[in-house]
């Protein structure tokens, strides 16, 4: 009877739909755990074909590619290396399952399909998978493990069935996106699981950047006390080799790496990095470029660009008006020099100019406002744009989650880009995490170390600088008192009054119901970018453009 086992825990980073890829990164981490002395390597959910794969899994061909892989992977068991769990997409009887397969001795050893299939926020799985029958044990080397994946391990259905059919210990594959305290909910769900079976658990995460998702890989190990016996690094690909003994109680784990966990702000952070990182990576962007405009906001976008691809590829651009202050002149060539990136500076005052002629009679009559302001905005655009066709680099626009809310910004101008890294991020967090970055620079980052950015861009006044004496909070209220009402009524779908009760005017909570509204179109037309929060726009939070309800 087995006493022991050498489990690795293989959270790496597959890359949707390249099965070749991803093959590759399976096959180099069973290496690298067999050198470790691994019998088992637990990888994460969907591995072969990366995950989420949206309706690409719908293909017969990719299914096809999925499973031939999966055969081959099997096939390089029979070597007396370590097996292995990895996941798929797996039809059966004609109805294509989220399933884990455990491959030995050179083939197919047993399958389980997913049982519960997330259907709200970012998952759609309901769409395209269908679910699988409550679990039974899979027998590995004479221990009977419990195969959970994912949603499963949420809910106590699963686990209930596995613990009443023999299972000896609970392994999870995961593909769980990063939102800020996410990590601490795993924990505390996994620890139900274990309390209410008496049975440790093995959850394994993805890790890496895929369109909007952040997987950030934090995989660890609870033993049946709840205590937690290993802990992966979060934000990187890590194979880690956990040792298990069986005693009296059952099975336990011995010793396992012991990773710190990253602060609220690190892990936001790291997880911008990472995202923009893995999509210009994956996209195969030769680099990015941006407009830097001497304000927080670019100036942090900035940051994150040279920390996910090093100084040499991004490039910044200052595209000075006759409203561009010295003050943001300065600014921006301190952040480019602090950061080492390429600066140059391109006057739009030409191309305002020309627009203005261009526009004259058409305009005629009426007084200048937002419709000459956003010209501005739109002829930055535009040049960064030339730019990018030109040379490559993908535009990476510089909005927060703040000015999407409420429509404050400009579309075909600021909104422009291939990714939008700030997207789900709030100005009062846009402070937080440009004043982290100067007194921190993280594990990994390419970026240089100390400042990033003047003092002076962290206390001035927001500004977007279309006109004289121009500032945001003039137009959109104190972004501190602007991003609680936004979080209660997007993260909350709080009501008016509920708001209201909270201490807020009326009045100004349903400005800023209005704003939010009427900004959705905008919204639909804005690039792609890091989710961070649980409620997301674009494929998380989706209402109507149309819309006629106010509360």
């Amino acid at each position: 009877m087995t006493a022991r086992l050498a489990i690795a825990l293989a959270q790496t980073d597959p890359k949707v739909g390249d099965v070749a890829g991803n093959l590759a990164r399976i096959r180099a981490a069973r290496a690298e755990a067999a050198a470790l002395g691994a019998d088992l390597v637990v990888f994460s959910e969907l591995v072969v074909a990366g995950y989420p794969p949206e309706d690409l899994v719908l293909k017969p061909a990719f299914q096809d590619a999925c499973r031939k892989a999966v055969e081959a992977l099997a096939g390089d068991t029979a070597d007396g290396g370590p097996g292995m769990i990895v996941g798929a997409p797996w039809v059966e009887n004609a109805k294509l399952h989220n399933s884990a397969l455990l491959l030995d001795a050179g083939k197919i050893a047993a399958i389980r399909h997913k049982h519960e299939l997330p259907n709200y926020g970012v998952f759609d799985e309901k769409r395209v998978f269908a679910s699988g029958p409550l679990p039974g044990p899979v027998v590995f080397r004479g221990v009977r493990l419990g195969l959970m994946i994912c949603e499963d391990m949420w809910f106590p259905d699963s686990a209930e069935c596995l613990v009443e059919s023999g299972a000896e210990l609970l392994v999870v594959p995961n593909g769980s996106p990063f939102e800020t305290d996410k990590l601490d909910e795993r924990i505390a769900l996994a620890g139900r699981r274990v309390a209410e079976t008496g049975l440790p658990l093995i959850y394994v995460n993805q890790v890496g950047g895929q369109d909007e998702l952040v997987f950030d890989g934090a995989s660890f190990v609870l033993n049946a006390d709840r205590d937690r016996a290993a802990q992966c690094s979060a934000f990187a690909e890590h194979v880690a080799l956990t040792r298990w003994e069986k005693g009296e109680k059952g099975w336990a784990c011995v010793d396992g790496p012991r990773a710190p966990t990253p602060d609220a702000s690190g892990a936001i952070y790291a997880a911008l990095v990472l995202g923009l990182r893995d999509y210009v990576a994956k996209n195969r962007f030769p680099g990015t470029i941006l407009g830097l405009s001497g304000g927080i906001d670019s100036a942090l976008t900035a940051a994150i660009a040279a920390d996910a691809l090093g100084p040499d590829k991004v490039r910044a651009v200052m595209m000075p008006s006759r409203y561009t202050s010295r003050e943001s002149l300065e600014d921006a060539a301190a952040c480019a020099k602090l950061l080492g990136i390429a600066y140059e500076t391109i006057s739009i005052e030409p191309a305002v100019d020309a627009f203005g002629a261009m526009l004259a009679g058409a305009f005629a009559g009426t007084n200048s406002g937002i419709a000459e302001e956003n010209i501005q905005s739109r002829a930055r655009g535009l040049t960064l744009m030339a730019l990018s066709n030109k040379f490559g680099h993908m535009v990476v626009s510089t909005g927060n989650k703040s000015e999407m809310s409420a429509g404050y910004a400009t579309l075909y101008g600021d909104m422009c880009g291939g990714f939008a890294v700030l997207k789900d991020v709030y100005k009062t967090t846009v402070f937080e995490l440009s004043r982290w970055r100067n007194a921190n620079r993280p594990e990994g980052a390419l970026g240089p170390r100390g400042p990033v950015m003047p003092e002076r861009v962290i206390v001035k006044p927001p500004t977007a600088e279309l006109r004289e004496g121009q500032t945001d909070e003039a137009s959109l209220g104190p972004y501190a008192r602007l991003d609680a009402i936004l979080r209660a009524l997007v993260e909350g779908e709080k009501t008016v009054a509920e708001i209201v009760a909270a201490g807020y005017a009326e009045d100004e909570v349903r400005r800023v119901w209005r704003m939010l509204d009427l900004a959705e179109y905008k919204r639909r037309q804005a690039p792609p970018g890091v989710k961070i929060t649980r409620r997301a726009f674009g494929r998380e939070r989706r209402y109507p453009i149309v819309n006629g309800f106010r509360g």
